[in-house]
């Protein structure tokens, strides 16, 4: 089973290696504004490792852009954002509170919003599937 993931984290290195490019900046430059290791920004270049959010955030101010781009390219904003739009009445829809909780928390900024709804999302979608409940009925 290939990992559906793959595919973006080579996108974001590409972007990430092209945005470096442009700003002029060697791998081991890049690595000393973020103080992140030369080895490691090979990887996420090289679409071997998903960084972190506070990795995206340490290359964006590296690399003058801005953090939702990032996210984007490594596809949190538009898994949350496509998520929301797919969402239909399923069990998980009805239980309330924790994205709207999330979402309504005014110590978070938007990017971390994102990155907490995402990393729930995440482990719901790896959870173990509930049974659906059978409705009781009154004979």
């Amino acid at each position: 089973m290939s990992d559906p993931w793959e595919a973006q984290r080579e996108a974001l290195g590409a972007f990430i290696r092209e945005q470096r490019k442009r700003a002029n900046l060697s791998l081991r430059q890049l690595a000393e504004l973020t103080s992140l290791s030369n080895p490691y920004l090979s990887q996420v270049e090289r679409g071997l490792h998903q960084p972190s959010v506070r990795v995206l955030k340490a290359l964006s101010g590296a690399l003058n852009v801005s953090a939702e781009t990032l996210m984007a390219q490594a596809g949190l904003i538009d898994a949350i954002a496509r998520d929301a739009t797919e969402a239909t009445d399923t069990e998980e829809q009805q239980v309330p509170g924790t994205e709207d909780a999330i979402r309504a928390d005014p110590r978070l900024g938007e990017e971390q919003k994102a990155a907490l709804i995402a990393v729930y999302r995440s482990m719901l979608a790896s959870a173990p599937q509930a049974q659906p409940r059978t409705p009781v009925t009154q004979d």
